[in-house]
Order: structure tokens, then sequence, then C-alpha cells
């Protein structure tokens, strides 16, 4: 059985279809049409929802954290132990919410379809920020899709709702909801069951690796972004999954001297801060991954263990030396990141072995790193080319090379002859020419919808040119968020 809070409202649940989305479960199963459905595959935002999660701050405070999910991406067992909010529960006896009624004034909706999801992007948005800028808004926003409105008066709706906010029926029942939240805490492995369907979640490491002992066919279910496309566009059934969200193990991130530590459960969200506090670079790709909703689902093992050869963390986690810490039973392996990928979607885990955790190399100041992303737009699309160049360079030489890619070739892959031909010679334009005429050896891309492989390589080529003209010129540096 899973139990979780539909608003106020105690839902216990055990013989549903684990392949049931939290979007048709609200439209289907408790009659809450609100929340809509406009692509299935997270990419307009029609569908999004509220999950209330309950947190403890550094000094010991309760309180509960509110996050954006695209309910179309999330299957109902991913609530076990949560609050769910949809459209509908932001009327309050009789009156619009706040986020409500700015949309109203500011004339933020038209045609309406999108609107659902926009108020519930604009409601997390609200209770986690308190004066947003124009840039939180943005993001908050950017994976929503209006097609009628041009997005100005939502943004004036985003303002008028967050500038000199009012408490709301959430505020006021919040030490209440914390109670029931605390009251419904998972404390044994929880289970959805409809007889040829089953996923089961367990709380600990050693639980979720007995179940994967136990059901090695079984799909790992972390946030669902990718696992979850199976069942939305190729309507495929999954008989057996296992939900890592509630582990708590594989939700930390734990900073050392020479390391960082990140559970493979852990959010991208919640990796931005350790991850852009080192490397300012990866901290900006990941305001381009995806959109908000995406990230407040999609989690870094799970951006891994996909072996998509366009997943965007790869690349810059191979180019600066990350590791991935893999699980079966009471065993434990180290491996380098880069060998983790074997072939297209074929990796070195082994039967019922998992990601515990992804292990970052902290900066240090000989490094020069830096990544770019090429897409067609800047928000919330997948890369036609992700680079990663780390240098170190002592007295103009060029000690230590690593070069990465992303959509070069069918892994997330380093680039062998380029870094040959840079290594040991002097960092200068002559020596970055022959490095470029180089990644020609090192990969043959493909050509698909997103770019052709001519594209493909020029555009690896003009990177490392661009990632040395900005070394050498710091002052006219774009970095990657306006790289397009």
């Amino acid at each position: 059985m899973i139990q979780f809070l539909l608003n106020q409202e105690l839902r216990s649940e055990h013989a549903l279809d684990p392949n049931l989305t939290v979007l048709n479960y609200l439209r289907d199963h408790v009659g809450k049409s609100g929340t809509k459905e406009g692509c299935a595959s997270g990419d307009c935002g029609a569908c999004t929802v509220v999950v209330g999660e309950l947190q403890t701050d550094d000094a010991g405070r309760e309180h509960i954290r509110y996050r954006s999910l695209n309910s179309c991406l999330t299957f109902v067992s991913s609530l076990h132990g949560k609050q769910l909010i949809s459209v509908e529960d932001l009327k309050h006896q009789g009156e619009l919410h706040s986020v409500q009624k700015a949309m109203v004034e500011c004339h933020g909706s038209q045609c309406g379809f999108c609107t659902p999801g926009f108020v519930m992007s604009l409601f997390a948005l609200q209770k986690n920020s308190d004066a947003p800028d124009h840039a939180k808004a943005h993001e908050a926003l950017a994976g929503n899709l209006c097609r009628c409105t041009g997005y100005r008066p939502i943004l004036a709706a985003a303002e008028q709702s967050c500038c000199g906010k009012q408490a709301d029926q959430f505020d006021a029942r919040e030490a209440e909801t914390i109670a029931r939240l605390k009251a419904i805490a998972p404390t044994d492995i929880g289970e959805l069951n409809s007889g040829d369907k089953r996923c089961l979640v367990p709380l600990t490491v050693a639980d979720l690796a007995d179940l994967y002992d136990a059901y090695p066919q079984a799909r790992l279910l972390a946030g669902g972004t990718d696992l979850a496309l199976e069942v939305t566009q190729f309507h495929r059934t999954l008989p057996v999954m296992i939900y890592v969200g509630n582990v708590a193990e594989m939700k930390r991130i734990d900073t050392f001297e020479d390391r960082i530590e990140i559970g493979a459960a852990t959010a991208l969200s919640d990796c931005y801060e350790a991850l852009n506090a080192e490397y300012p670079d990866f901290g900006e790709l990941l305001h381009r991954f995806a959109s908000l909703q995406i990230r407040n689902q999609g989690t870094l093992g799970g951006n891994i263990g996909n072996a998509s050869p366009i997943g965007d963390s790869p690349p810059l986690l191979i180019a600066l030396g990350a590791q991935v810490v893999l699980c079966k039973g009471e065993t434990r392996r180290t491996l380098n990141l880069e060998d983790y990928f074997i072939d297209y979607k074929v990796t070195a885990r082994q039967e019922s072995e998992f990601i515990e955790k992804i292990i970052v190399p902290r900066a240090s100041a000989e490094q020069l790193f830096r990544a770019y992303k090429v897409s067609k737009r800047l928000d919330d699309d997948i890369s036609a080319v992700c680079a990663a160049f780390n240098l170190r360079v002592e007295n103009g030489v060029i000690t230590d090379a690593r070069m990465a890619f992303g959509g070069m070739a069918a892994i997330p892959k380093r680039a062998a002859h380029c870094e040959a031909a840079l290594i040991g010679a002097p960092f200068n334009n002559a020596v970055v020419e022959r490095a470029c005429a180089a990644l020609a050896e090192d990969f043959t891309p493909l050509s698909d919808f997103r770019a052709s492989k001519e594209y493909r390589l020029l555009s690896a080529q003009n990177l490392l040119r661009k990632y040395f003209i900005e070394l050498q010129t710091p002052h006219i540096e774009t970095r990657v968020t306006a790289y397009v």
C-alpha cells in the first residue's frame, strides 16, 4: 500500500496499475479534470501539478517544500508519503487564489487550455520566492507553453502574485499538514500491485539491493522523466518497477575536501547549488537542462543510467573525471564514468547492479573547465552537441587535457586524438587548430533531425576554438547560456 495526501484528503492505494500516471489518476480516478494533457512527454507544462514534501532545514525546523512537476511523467507510486496539489485545490471558500486572480487581472489567459499548468507553476514560484526577479520567473515558467498570450501578461501575473504575496490556506494549514505528513511517513516497503503489474517502494539502499536481486527484470524508477515515456509515448507496459525516490541515502549530497558525493536519486534541481559552487559552467548548463518541472523530478543518476548519447550531464562529468559507485547486494565497486558507457544504451552495469552515487572531484585553481550546449532553442531543448573542456596549463604548456562530447557518438565520449594533440604542446592557436582537425578522427557523428553530421563536427570544432578564445580574452566570455 502507498499513502499520500490529495490536498488534505488522505488517499490509501494498493490495487492500482503502477503504470498509472498522476495525470490520469487525477482525471480518471478522482474526477479532477483541471490538469490537462498537452503532449504526454513533459514538454508543454499543461499537466503541471505541485507536490509537497516534508523537509527539515539546517536549524532543525520542519517545513513543506513545494515543487512543480509534470504529472504526465509522474507515476502514482512516487507520491508515497507526500502531498499532491492540483489546480482545483487553490480556490478556497469561494475565492480564487492570488495566482489565479493575477492571471485574470493581467489577462494572462485566452483559450485557457494551458492556464492550469501556468497557475500551478506560479503557485510553486510564489511558495519558493518572496520577490522573484525576471530571471526566476522566466525559469519557473520556461517549461510551460502558451500559444495565445505571448507570455508578457503571464510574466506580469508572476510579478503581481509573488511581490507582496499574502498568506493563503496552505500557509494557514502548514502545521496541520506537517503533522499529517509525519503520520503517513513511510516506515516499510510500499507497493502498488494490480495483479499482473507491481511497483515496490524501498526506503533503504539495503532494501533496494535485496529487491533488485529478487527482481532483476525490474525497471528502476527515479524521476521517471525518461522511463515514463515508454508508457505515455510508446504505449508499453512495465510489469515490475522499483521506485528509488524514497531511499534517503541516495538523495544525499556530501562535500569532502577533495570530492562531492551525490546520491543517484538526487533531483537535478537539488544538485545545482553544489555543482554551481564548484563549476559555474555546470550550473549554467543545469539552467538549460529541460525545464524546472523536469529538473525537480529528474535525477543525476537517471541522466547517467539511461545511457543516452545526448544526455547533458555525462560529458561534463566525464571531463571532470567523475566516478560512479555501483551497488549489487552488499558489494560495491567504483568505476570511472567514462568506462560506464560501452555502446548505444549499453553500459558496464551488471544484472541487479545499480548506481548508488556519483563522485565528482572538487575544483582546483589549475583547472580550466568550460561547458557548452548547442541546441535549437535556449530553454527546454535537447542538445545537438554538448561539449566539456578541462585543461591544465603550466608555463604556457598543456599538461593535461580531458575533452568530452555528447551528441557526437553512440555514447558520451572523450576525444582521445584531440587530447593527444594538445598534451605537451603550447596553448596557442596553431595547436588548437591541430586539435580541431583531430576531432574528425575521434568522431563520425550521425545526421538526424537535430543536426547533420557536418554541422555537428563543425560545431564541436568551433566550440574548441571558442574555449581557446574565451580563455585568452576572458572579458568576452559568453559561457553556456548565451550559446545557441
